[in-house]
């Protein structure tokens, strides 16, 4: 069976929320006492994913702004991110710090109840729902640009790199910016992702992407600049994710660029193959697997550690990603079944009889790519 045209939007977003779903249990663990650090190749790997695993969700976001704005205008435009983003980063904010305060004892966080307040204008400390807030004022911040002030992909491309190295500065003097500090660190990629639109859009310029000549030569310079991102971070122990991304703003931008390439160029190259459609499943459900994915592997780390005494670093590893994964898309799957997605979505629900025609749109439509 030939692959949907668009199919690696899907395989991209399945990489990345695997990359996103292995480095929070990695922490949580850690911070819970499990002893994963005394594994180096494990925390490796975490530094490894961190380069490239959040650009590559905001650059595949920012490929659909401009045919999204053409087909549906601003106002839907707003409309539907807030929908579909910002309701379930508030919806799942406020239930996993609910959760947190209810079992305080069990849990790595702590919130009180004015952490609630945090939802507004301190994401960060909302461990991963940061991202859902940056996405959705990023997006808008950008639709803006384009829609009022007619600015191209390349005008923004200039301001997402000034955007970023005030980030870098902020960062480096601690100056608190709440959220906005996330727009500035971010707006890059998505400016990236409408720029490069034109040509991952295009049917005939896909032999190109799709070759494995093409992946094997990008397999070069991503090896080097992970080396390197590696080598640089693992050196400053109070800053092994962070040094190269703040300290050395312009080559980490170098380095995450090349670490997307290579992932879309991979994706391309399985898109063409058509293997591992299971990639494809978490890929289409990655916005339900992120907003969920936290609680569901901490109850099964809670589970296997506190109450079965279960200390063992793979079990418990691997049992959390694959947790992480399952159980969130489970829950999806339940919500639809019993007519209850607002529970992750007020996208308006399909009717039996074009729900398989609406799963079969094109990738850039707006119910199909959120995350």
């Amino acid at each position: 069976m030939k692959p949907a045209r668009l199919s690696w939007i899907d395989y991209a977003r399945g990489i990345a929320i695997i990359l996103v779903s292995y480095r929070h249990v990695y922490e949580g663990s850690k911070e819970s006492g499990i002893f994963v650090q005394d594994y180096d190749f494990l925390e490796y790997a975490n530094i490894l994913f961190y380069s490239f695993r959040m650009p590559l969700f905001f650059i595949i976001s920012g490929i659909f702004i401009t045919k999204s704005l053409q087909k549906r205008g601003l106002k839907s435009f707003v409309e539907t991110r807030a929908r579909t983003i910002l309701y379930p980063y508030f919806l799942w904010g406020f239930i996993q710090l609910s959760l947190q305060i209810i079992f305080t004892k069990y849990t790595n966080g702590h919130p009180t109840v004015s952490s609630y307040l945090n939802l507004f204008y301190l994401p960060r400390e909302i461990a991963q729902f940061w991202y859902l807030y940056a996405l959705f004022n990023v997006s808008i911040l950008y639709a803006l640009s384009k829609y009022f002030l007619k600015l191209t992909a390349i005008h923004n491309i200039f301001i997402g790199i000034i955007f970023f190295y005030l980030s870098s500065i902020i960062y480096q003097q601690d100056i608190k910016t709440g959220f906005v500090f996330d727009i500035l660190h971010n707006y890059i990629f998505y400016a990236v992702g409408d720029l490069v639109s034109t040509y991952l859009l295009d049917s005939k310029k896909q032999r190109f992407f799709e070759s494995g000549k093409t992946l094997l030569i990008m397999l070069v310079p991503f090896s080097a600049a992970q080396i390197y991102f590696l080598l640089q971070n693992i050196n400053h122990s109070t800053s092994k994710y962070m040094f190269v991304e703040y300290y050395q703003p312009l080559i980490f931008l170098l380095i995450a660029l090349i670490g997307c390439a290579f992932i879309i160029s991979l994706t391309f190259y399985l898109q063409k193959k058509d293997v591992l459609k299971w990639l494809t499943v978490l890929g289409r459900h990655s916005l339900y697997i992120y907003v969920a994915h936290v609680i569901a592997f901490s109850c099964v780390r809670i589970i296997l550690s506190k109450v079965l005494g279960i200390q063992n670093v793979a079990v418990i590893l691997i049992s959390g990603i694959l947790s992480g994964l399952i159980i969130p898309l489970l829950l999806y799957k339940l919500t639809v079944r019993f007519n209850i997605r607002w529970l992750f979505t007020l996208e308006k629900v399909p009717s039996a009889e074009n729900e398989k025609i609406l799963s079969n749109l094109h990738p850039y439509s707006p119910r199909e790519n959120i995350l």
